[in-house]
This record gives structure tokens, C-alpha cells and sequence, in this order.
């Protein structure tokens, strides 16, 4: 490997990380170094934000520890056999880099993954010294999510859990299938089973802290992982059902969806074309849908196309739900418990609150319900109000129509 300087390091490790979505930086413990001991802090403005070139919003100095790998997943850029420039980091880089930022005002916190280089132990032993450099010798207070590596021995993935305040192991694909065919020296078992191991840590040090305050916490907010989507056949159907069974059997804080981009040299086994962008989005929403409006993963499946197992690009999942169920509208808001208003849609869960607190006291109006939401258009044929009743509107056969959203194009430098 050519000897390579510091800036060049970077421009080729943040590039190769910015195929890994699951950075955000919520839940964490609060820090900070008012106390003029230490650097750095998780609360107070939070974790500053940055813009990618690629557009997406980021907030931590994300970057690999090295792009070399001795695995040939199919579907990874930095593939045992792609053809791309490499570069490695060494922990005391990565932490002089880390320091140099947060000064800088750049960044408030890390992203750490890596390739695997010589062996899982090897690289996880590297990514634990950075994290344990920042935490220990220079009182780093910031945020640190480490990307762990589940062939690595169970110590070092807990060491990882103690210094960083969130640790990530990728399912990589939907079902073990796809696993197998574009990730064969992958083991979902294994991969499972760390998820486990973290899980198990997470809530013993719940149960430590409860009874000795000073008992080290490990990964305060908790783990989460990755799914590629559009690169093997799943559907977004298994893919909603996967995702609700990791969030069930580790504790899941986040399930991230990445739409498979193609990449240079890429092996024949692979689609073509990348999915439609939208296609993540409507994972994202659907996502949202289980953890935040109760629906059951099965409910969410109902809402795809029973043909193809996929949902609709060109509407919400909730929206789909509703019009492929439309026997349970309309319903009055004025009566229908929680769990049906946050089923209409167009109504968020802030709306719903709303709506439950102010309807003790009156009877809502349909111009009541308009001021909680963007667009009452699509609210009307599922909801009756006290001056509102849609008669014909929910049975009508050109619906869909009438309550997508329409396309526009947004100005740039709109006032």
C-alpha cells in the first residue's frame, strides 16, 4: 500500500463510510465537560449537523478505520476483490483526527467502522483502542458509535459497549438466503447471536445502575443495525417482517434501510439498477408505523401489493392501509378510541394527542381537525366530525385520486 498523507486518508475513508446509514446520534446519556475536566459533551446544543456532498445531513466525523477487507461480500465496495484505492488509519490517527475536529467546532462526536484486516479480533481489538484512547486518555465526553464485528471475541465487543455509547452490528440482507448467496463467508447465526451478547449486556448494566449508581454503563443508547435493500430479491414485505423481529428479539433502537447503489466492478450476481430511492423511504415510514402508531407488522404487509409483496411508491403506507381497508372508515373523531385516529390518515401522533385532550371539552369541527394537520383533502373521507359527514366519499372507486398528494417542484429560493 503507497504511503499516503493524513488528508488523503480521509478523502478515501469518509468516502468509503458513507455507504453505512446507521449514524444518528439519539438516546444517549447526557455529558458534558462544564466542570472544565475532559473534552466535549452529548448535551446542551447536541450533536452538531453537517451536510454530505451527497445531501444527506450528518453530525459525527463518520469514517472507516481502514477499506481493506478480507471478505469478498458481493454487494461491498471495499470487497477482497474490488479494484479501489485503500487506505488505513491507525487508532492514534483516528484519534488525533477525532480531537482535531471537535476543536475545530467540526464535529461533535465518531462514527467508527472498518474493514476486516488480518482477522475479526484484530480489527475489533483496533476499533476498542480508539474509542478507549478518546474515553480514558484525553477524557473525550462526545458521542462515539462503534460498528462492531460479530466473528470478534465477545470481550472485545463488550469492552466496545463500555467506551462507546452505541454499537451497531449489521444483518447486512433481509433473509439468510440472500445472506448466503451475496455474503457466503457471512454467518447469520453468528451475526444473531452477537446481537444477543449485546442485548444481555445492555440490560445487565440496566440492572447494575439501578442498584450502584457508579456501575460503568454500557452502550447507553443502545445498539442498532443495517439491511441493504434492492440488492437480493426480498420484498418489502419480508423486509417489514424481519425488521419487527430483530426490534422484538434484541431490543432494537433503530433498523436502518440502505437502497443498494451499484458499484464499479461489480459482480454478476447483482441487480443492475439501484431500486427507487422512494422504496427506502417507504420502508422508513412503515418502520415508523410499528413503533410509533402500534400497527402490527402484519397490518403493515396488508398495506403492499399482495402480488408482488411490495408497497406503493407513489403513496405513504398508511394511506395504502387505509384505502386497502376501507370497511373501518370512516370513523368519528369525536368518539373512535387511540388506536383508530392514529390509523387516518394525515393524522401524526401530536394531532392525535391533540384531538383526545380538546374533544373532554367540545365537540370537534372539521375546521378544528384542519388546523392540526398539513392537508385536510386527505383527512375528509376517513373521518366524520360534527359538521362533517363524507357520505359517498369513502366508497367512491376514484379515491386513491382524489387523496394522493400531488407532485410539485419545490423552488429553491422560495421565500
Amino acid at each position: 500500500m503507497a504511503q499516503l498523507d493524513t488528508r488523503e486518508k480521509l478523502a478515501i475513508l469518509a468516502d468509503a463510510a458513507k455507504y453505512d446509514a446507521s449514524c444518528a446520534s439519539s438516546g444517549t446519556a447526557k455529558r458534558n465537560s462544564a466542570d472544565g475536566k475532559g473534552i466535549g459533551s452529548t448535551e446542551g446544543m447536541g450533536i452538531c449537523h453537517a451536510y454530505a456532498p451527497d445531501g444527506r445531513c450528518i453530525s459525527l466525523l463518520k469514517i472507516l478505520l481502514t477499506n481493506s477487507c478480507i471478505f469478498d461480500c458481493h454487494y461491498c465496495i471495499n470487497r477482497k476483490s474490488s479494484n479501489v484505492r485503500r487506505a488505513r488509519f491507525t487508532a492514534d490517527e483516528v484519534v488525533e483526527l477525532t480531537l482535531a475536529f471537535y476543536r475545530r467546532n467540526y464535529i461533535e462526536g465518531l462514527f467508527l467502522s472498518s474493514g476486516i484486516i488480518r482477522s475479526p479480533d484484530y480489527t475489533m481489538e483496533q476499533l476498542v483502542e480508539v474509542a478507549r484512547s478518546l474515553r480514558e486518555d484525553h477524557h473525550f465526553r462526545g458521542y462515539i458509535h462503534l460498528k462492531t464485528i460479530p466473528d470478534a471475541d465477545p470481550e472485545l465487543v463488550r469492552l466496545a459497549g463500555v467506551h462507546a455509547d452505541r454499537v451497531s452490528i449489521n444483518v447486512e440482507l433481509p433473509t439468510a438466503g440472500g445472506l448466503k448467496r451475496l455474503a457466503p463467508e457471512k454467518d447469520g447465526a453468528r451475526i444473531e447471536g452477537a446481537m444477543a451478547d449485546v442485548k444481555a449486556s445492555i440490560a445487565d448494566s440496566r440492572d447494575a445502575t439501578r442498584k450502584y449508581k457508579s456501575a460503568p454503563r454500557f452502550a447507553p443508547a443502545g445498539q442498532s443495525t443495517q439491511m441493504i435493500v434492492g440488492a437480493d430479491a426480498a420484498t418489502d414485505g419480508d423486509i417489514v417482517k424481519r425488521a419487527s423481529t430483530l426490534y422484538d428479539r434484541f431490543g432494537l433502537r433503530r433498523v436502518y434501510y440502505s437502497a443498494f447503489s451499484p458499484i464499479p466492478d461489480a459482480s454478476a450476481v447483482l441487480p443492475l439498477r439501484r431500486p427507487p430511492l422512494m422504496r427506502e423511504h417507504r420502508l422508513y415510514q412503515s418502520d415508523w408505523l410499528m413503533r410509533f402508531y402500534d400497527y402490527r407488522p402484519d397490518e403493515v404487509v396488508a398495506a403492499a401489493d399482495p402480488s408482488t409483496g411490495m408497497l406503493p411508491l407513489d403513496i405513504d403506507p398508511k394511506l395504502a392501509w387505509a384505502l386497502r381497508f376501507r370497511d373501518r372508515f370512516p370513523i368519528d373523531i369525536n368518539r373512535a378510541p387511540r388506536e383508530m385516529l392514529l390509523r387516518v390518515p394525515g393524522l401524526g401522533v401530536k394531532a392525535v394527542n391533540a384531538i383526545l385532550t380538546s374533544r373532554r371539552w367540545r365537540r370537534l369541527r372539521l375546521d378544528d381537525v384542519a388546523r392540526l394537520t398539513v392537508s385536510v383533502t386527505k383527512i375528509r373521507p376517513f373521518i366524520v366530525a360534527e359538521d362533517w359527514r363524507p357520505v359517498m366519499l369513502t366508497d367512491r372507486a376514484d379515491l386513491k385520486p382524489l387523496v394522493t398528494p400531488k407532485r410539485e417542484q419545490l423552488e429553491l429560493f422560495a421565500a
